[in-house]
């Protein structure tokens, strides 16, 4: 007896395709940052068995920072990268399945959630944690990047203190750079505010300020043009290379440090339209929680974060939003619950 093979029409073999490449979660996390590696290490301790797509930059800023002094638990500073591999550890170690790739779509109109991979498989998800933070803008000037954690830094917060009684130079010219050099100014022998136009954009009272310090000159019209390093092995940030915007006059100016300024991008183009948000690109949440507009989906870190924009807050919002995604998914069908339903002693051990 000959058996004859089935025709199969290719869109079906597309279909088989997927429904065999397609992975089922109860959570799914996006994003590998302090905030997305929290949530996972919370949410796996709940019996979640969350997943986690890494993206493109695994660890996230951390990973580009090379000493960390404010991260609670190390009374030595540490390097970035290494507690990134650290907290990846833990998420692992408690049950979470990470998985290097990137999403490059998400459907939140209908339940369960649709996210299709770069690698060309796909997850149905029935709650997802937003973590994909924010990156600073940057000049786009020679030296910068180069020279990126050995003199030019993005987060006065997280550098500044390696800079104490050292000159140091903050490049913009909006309330994001007025803050960076008042807070400088306590640590820094010297801060030179550099702006390429003759008024600041930032708040009136910011500005008020930085004026009444006496250990802060601003450079009015004056663009950036490059970040100029030492002739070591290893090069560090020297000094900048600066042009008048109105005579074109170049001139070199001497500095320890250098803090971009410019504000910062959060990484929430794949949600535009399905989630609401700020007129900055921030998704917005419940105030006391990490609801977003949609219910079932989850908003942790920078993400969602335009003030404080640190690896500690980004950490805590991530313990938040698996607290809150397993509350949202034992109560499904019912009334989302109140953070006062949580009870005190959620996510210490002392839970029920």
């Amino acid at each position: 007896m000959t058996l004859r093979r089935r025709y199969v029409p290719p869109t079906w073999l597309k279909r088989i395709r997927d429904v065999a490449e397609t992975k089922a979660t109860r959570l799914l996390i996006i994003g590998a940052g302090p905030a997305g590696y929290t949530a996972a290490i919370y949410a796996a301790r709940a019996g979640l068995a969350p997943l986690l797509v890494a993206g493109l930059q695994p660890g996230g800023q951390l990973t580009i920072t090379t000493e960390v002094e404010n991260f609670p638990g190390f009374a030595d500073a540490v390097q970035g990268p290494w507690l990134m591999e650290q907290m990846r550890a833990q998420a692992e170690h408690v049950g979470t399945t990470i998985a290097q790739d990137l999403v490059t779509r998400i459907e939140l109109g209908a339940h369960p959630f649709r996210v299709a991979l770069d690698g060309g498989g796909a997850i149905e998800a029935e709650a997802v944690v937003v973590a994909t933070g924010a990156q600073a803008r940057w000049l786009g000037v020679p030296g910068e990047r180069e020279l990126s954690g050995f003199g030019v830094s993005a987060c006065a917060t997280c550098d500044g203190f390696f800079f104490r009684g050292r000159d140091v130079a903050v490049i913009g010219g909006g309330n994001s750079a007025v803050e960076e050099a008042l807070y400088l100014s306590n640590l820094a022998r010297h801060v030179t505010v550099v702006h390429r136009r003759d008024a600041f954009r930032a708040e009136r009272i910011l500005q008020q300020r930085l004026f009444a310090k006496s250990n802060v000159t601003v450079l009015w019209d004056h663009a950036t043009e490059a970040v100029l390093g030492t002739d070591a092995a290893r090069p560090v940030a020297r000094a900048v290379l600066l042009r008048h915007a109105r005579t074109g006059e170049r001139r070199e100016l001497a500095v320890d440090g250098v803090f971009v300024a410019i504000g910062h991008d959060p990484a929430t183009a794949l949600f535009r339209g399905q989630l609401a948000m700020d007129g900055g690109g921030y998704i917005e949440v419940e105030p006391g929680s990490t609801r977003t507009s949609v219910a079932g989906v989850f908003a942790a870190g920078e993400v969602a974060d335009r003030i404080y924009r640190q690896a500690v807050t980004a950490a805590g919002t991530g313990c938040m939003a698996a607290i809150d995604a397993e509350k949202w998914l034992a109560h499904r069908g019912a009334e989302a619950p109140s953070a006062a339903s949580y009870g005190p002693d959620y996510g210490t051990g002392r839970a029920a």
